[in-house]
């Protein structure tokens, strides 16, 4: 269905949520306060709409135009292998996707990790990190709570996300390698359109 307005996805809920409202706010655009039911929520100073869905899935609503624009973080982007155009880096949601092992482990460099076993909720990253540093190790590949795996016994280390590493310090984990560094971007669609190009003049371009 054709649209006359712009569409703007972002993170129903998590980490970059409240982040993402405050860029858009610092961008003059004036949205209501939703009630975490609503999934679409129209701004009161301008043609456009915010998209609430599931972070996983904001790049796939971009890379179909179902969104002109979104606001993602950089590790999703490369998880999933999306070649979507960056409009800006953003100054928010920076994290790092690494490598821990347990305090006691002998895992003490990446090349220790041949034949393990890692436990993520990056498969992909992580698999892409291997092949690259010619290593045979077992992706155990787990949703949530992935911190606790070598204590369950599941996994001999993690690759994860973190921000400030305390979580990995509660669950008494060490990093020994880091993948690479994210934050969140400003990203747009394929899809060509006069309504995208007034967009970013107007709030985009006038804000960086």
């Amino acid at each position: 269905m054709k649209r006359n307005n712009i569409r703007i996805a972002i993170q129903k809920e998590g980490r970059l949520r409240n982040p993402s409202l405050e860029y858009l706010e610092s961008l003059g655009l004036q949205f209501p306060k939703q009630n975490g039911r609503t999934l679409v929520v129209p701004c009161k100073n301008a043609d456009a709409e915010i998209l609430y869905v599931r972070h996983s899935d904001v790049p796939q609503y971009v890379q179909n135009g179902a969104a002109d624009f979104a606001i993602v973080g950089g590790n999703v982007l490369y998880e999933k292998d999306f070649k979507i155009r960056e409009v800006e880096k953003l100054n928010f949601g920076k994290c790092s996707l690494v490598i821990a092992v347990p305090l006691d482990s002998s895992i003490q460099k990446i090349q220790d990790l041949e034949g393990e076993r890692i436990a993520t909720s990056y498969p992909n990253s992580l698999r892409k990190f291997l092949r690259k540093q010619k290593i045979n190790a077992a992706v155990i590949e787990i949703r949530g709570s992935v911190e606790v795996a070598p204590a369950l016994g599941l996994a001999d280390a993690i690759c994860d996300l973190t921000q400030t590493g305390n979580t990995l310090k509660e669950n008494s984990l060490k990093t020994i390698e880091t993948l690479f560094d994210s934050m969140a971007v400003f990203i747009e669609s394929p899809f060509e359109s006069i309504r995208k190009d007034e967009f970013i003049k107007k709030f985009i371009t006038t804000a960086i």
